[in-house]
């Protein structure tokens, strides 16, 4: 059955905390859950850490836990050491029933700094992202053997960012290894969502709904911002947004057309003083509904 979620990054940002440091955490929850009606949320810095006090305070609200960001380091540490810090993550996977783990390398990522552009990302060499595709590999299958898939999240700034270190990613990789596609990730990273999802879409274990305002990437790019920059100045925005470029529909249709019965997750992080979360959220929830409708998806 598909679900639709959001992040809490749309309100109060993981990467600069001081984006939408403000807004109560209250808020957020009521928000998301009771007013716009989202059936789960991501994870974020704001939530509690404990496992069982996670699920109770998101369920007061309405809300499942549909998984959240987990950053590997198997650049520079052991699949034994990954596994072992691996644990309180996992923990709160399985007390609140999640499926997915969502992954992504960050012990050489840049996203997060607000002092280099986007554009000088790491990269591996070929021998490089064999190595990096077999270690996730058997991360995946550790994950697999608790019952969680590994979505590996390509994304700005990090070691699988171009459509063609998608393809090399998960050509290094194996059945174990899942992947969440980002539609917005997707075109910022100079891919076509419709051909990159097309190509993957068998291993696509989780969906991430995020829109692209093509103008403002093209700055970040040309002004060499960073990522944080570039979220500050509204490169994201939501499905429905008349000044985004991702067209949601064939996505939903390709999606349709192979059962995908997982998460469909708004993650779209905005200056919530620039751009309201209740406005903008509600906005795109509705606009993926109508189209999962016309598309056969729900």
């Amino acid at each position: 059955m598909v679900q639709f979620g959001t992040n809490p990054i749309a309100w109060a940002n993981d990467d600069d905390q001081s984006i939408g440091a403000d807004i109560p955490t209250e808020r957020i929850l009521d928000e998301a859950g009771r007013q716009i009606g989202f059936d789960g949320i991501e994870n974020g810095h704001r939530w509690p850490e404990d496992p069982v006090e996670l699920r109770e305070t998101l369920g007061a609200y309405g809300l499942k836990f549909i998984s959240g960001w987990y950053s590997t380091e198997l650049l520079t540490r052991s699949l034994e050491d990954e596994i072992a810090a691996f644990q309180p993550h996992l923990a709160k996977l399985k007390e609140n029933g999640c499926k997915v783990c969502v992954t992504c390398e960050t012990s050489n990522a840049i996203h997060s700094d607000p002092t280099i552009p986007v554009n000088d990302k790491p990269s591996l060499s070929a021998d490089e992202m064999a190595a990096f595709g077999a270690k996730i590999e058997e991360f995946a299958k550790y994950m697999e053997s608790e019952g969680i898939s590994l979505a590996y999240h390509h994304h700005m700034g990090t070691i699988v960012e171009s459509p063609e270190e998608i393809d090399a990613f998960m050509a290094a990789t194996g059945p174990a290894t899942k992947l969440l596609f980002d539609a917005g990730h997707c075109f910022f990273g100079g891919g076509n969502p419709e051909e990159v999802l097309a190509k993957h879409i068998d291993r696509v274990a989780h969906f991430h709904a995020k829109n692209v305002r093509p103008a403002v990437a093209e700055r970040v790019r040309k002004d060499r911002m960073s990522f944080i920059q570039g979220v500050i100045s509204g490169a994201f925005t939501v499905p429905g947004d008349q000044e985004g470029a991702v067209d949601f529909k064939p996505l939903l249709t390709q999606l349709a057309a192979k059962g995908y019965d997982g998460w469909i997750v708004i993650e779209a992080e905005q200056d919530p003083n620039v751009r309201n979360p209740l406005l903008y959220q509600t906005l795109g929830l509705a606009t993926l509904k109508r189209l999962a409708k016309e598309t056969g998806l729900i």
